[in-house]
């Protein structure tokens, strides 16, 4: 199953310019609040390092691009229209963004980090607006929205654990599955709020709160992206988010319209770059225009020189690879060829949570694989592993069933 990231945020902070960035889908931008009615939805990539040059094989891949050594795999990403303070109540269609947060994994927020949007994301000078309110007011929005989820039929959802014998946490699952919560993510949260054992039928409204807030940190982890990075204020508002919420978030600094416009001179042949990298070349100096000569220039000197990257490749990234603790594999049919039966090598990168096992992987490829699982062989020491091997990242790894044989 594909995972999903969602990006989130007040309006006019650089969500869909984040989102053109990623998946080069075009999308309306302007620089005032709800351009974004409905949610762009696309494909992003996750970039690794590529198997290809440390087995010195050319790779012909089907679900992924390999470039220049970096395997780029796809992912899902979709661009939710900005929140506003009392979303959760319906405030600027609130309530109708927040559903399509419904089937995301992780949170991508797009934060302002230069300070140059109010609270509803007016425009307002650089530096006037603290964007650690952002994080604070979003926190909120999602928390408030799962918890009026909560509270629809409440006395219906204690009933359903008193005749279930006191059975809170399946109570709770069931309720929750619909935001793609797994009973795992419930357990957890019952432990850390304390309410592990607490009926149902003696919750305050402060409690269902404690655990609609914890759940999502859980189901939903957030990364915060410090956008427009390029402006001068920039700096100072990102070691304030980091020194206020720096243990609890990972904070990347970006900037979304520096990497689309690097993403649309490497598509039509101007520059070299690939997504993620730290420079870009320019391929023919005398087919660029004065205009974006003078922007390349002002994207050199004011984000990479600085910041190292332009951020976006980076956040996507640390979204998948870290807070969703996923590993890439790739599977193979023959062993020696590093191929699939049609003879292509490395035809597949798949993304998998991590701890997961051989015979898990079979079942991802095939339902009749798992069921006829033997053993899985690793590609590099061929050494044999049973069912409960759990997978590390970069395994290249052959299963072995009943049918194959």
């Amino acid at each position: 199953m594909q995972r999903m990231a969602g990006l989130v945020g007040k309006p006019n902070t650089g969500k869909s310019t984040f989102f053109s960035a990623a998946t080069l889908n075009p999308v309306k931008i302007a620089p005032f609040p709800f351009t974004t009615i409905e949610a762009n939805k696309g494909v992003a990539y996750v970039r690794v390092k590529c198997v290809c040059r440390e087995f010195n094989v050319e790779d012909n891949p089907k679900n992924s691009i390999c470039i220049r050594g970096n395997r780029m795999i796809p992912v899902e990403i979709v661009d939710v229209a900005g929140l506003v303070p009392e979303a959760w109540k319906g405030r600027g269609l609130g309530n109708k963004f927040l559903d399509e947060l419904r089937r995301a994994d992780v949170l991508i927020h797009v934060v302002d980090a230069s300070g140059s949007t109010d609270i509803e994301g007016r425009r307002t000078p650089p530096g006037t607006h603290d964007p650690c309110k952002d994080i604070e007011f979003l926190e909120k929005e999602i928390a408030m929205w799962i918890k009026q989820i909560m509270l629809r039929d409440w006395r219906r959802t204690v009933r359903q654990a008193e005749h279930m014998g006191g059975d809170e946490i399946n109570t709770l699952y069931e309720r929750l599955s619909g935001l793609k919560i797994r009973r795992e993510d419930v357990v957890k949260a019952l432990n850390e709020t304390g309410l592990k054992g607490k009926k149902l039928s003696n919750w305050r409204e402060e409690d269902i709160e404690a655990f609609s807030r914890k759940i999502r940190e859980i189901s939903k982890p957030m990364i915060i992206a410090a956008n427009k990075v390029d402006i001068s204020t920039a700096r100072e508002n990102i070691e304030k988010m980091k020194e206020k919420y720096g243990e609890k978030y990972r904070i990347m600094p970006c900037s979304a319209e520096a990497e689309l416009v690097l993403r649309r001179a490497a598509e039509r042949g101007l520059v070299e770059y690939i997504p993620g990298d730290g420079e870009f070349k320019v391929i023919n100096e005398g087919k660029l225009t004065e205009q974006q000569k003078r922007a390349l220039k002002i994207i050199q000197e004011k984000v990479l020189d600085i910041w190292g990257n332009t951020g976006v490749q980076q956040i996507i990234n640390e979204a998948f690879l870290k807070l969703l603790k996923m590993i890439v594999v790739f599977p193979v049919e023959d062993i020696n060829r590093l191929s699939d039966h049609h003879g292509n090598v490395l035809p597949d990168a798949l993304l998998i949570r991590e701890g997961t096992t051989a015979r898990e992987l079979a079942y991802m490829i095939h339902q009749e694989l798992g069921e006829t699982f033997i053993c899985a062989v690793d590609a590099r020491t061929k050494m044999r592993y049973g069912e409960n091997y759990r997978l590390k990242m970069n395994d290249v790894i052959k299963i072995i069933s009943a049918k194959s044989r």
